[in-house]
């Protein structure tokens, strides 16, 4: 195959085709992103947002894409922890039990597909998030 023909592998990553995708993203940048994301694991039941807060304050001016992808996990982990309360509060009418449960699926879903993303070079946005850090 030529240099300058476009590869054939449909997989391939295009950027014109792909607006959400930085090829610009470097290894480090992909992988510090993508432990942001999953910094919710390794403290969800304590301080589930401070790593992620860490994390990005450390890095943000460095990357672009490190600053976008730890305001995302840091704005995710504050819904989550507002939700996880409202939960709690709702759980005298037994309507919370579901609701935190629903709230635990949707932080470990969701983390899984920022973690994901962010490893793969693209942008992500979470659903039902709260945009408090911009």
């Amino acid at each position: 195959m030529y240099a300058d023909a476009p590869s054939m592998d449909p997989h391939a990553p295009n950027p014109a085709a792909d607006p959400l995708h930085d090829p610009h993203a470097a290894e480090w940048e992909r992988t510090y992103s993508m432990f942001t994301h999953l910094s919710l694991l390794a403290v969800h039941i304590f301080v589930p947002v401070v790593a992620a807060l860490v994390m990005w304050l450390i890095k943000r001016e460095q990357s672009p894409f490190v600053d976008d992808h730890g305001k995302e996990a840091i704005n995710f982990q504050i819904s989550l922890v507002i939700y996880f309360v409202a939960s709690l509060c709702l759980s005298f009418c037994g309507v919370g039990v579901v609701l935190a449960i629903a709230v635990y699926a949707l932080g470990l879903i969701g983390m899984v597909m920022g973690a994901m993303a962010a490893y793969k070079g693209r942008y992500f946005r979470y659903p039902m998030t709260m945009r408090l850090v911009k």
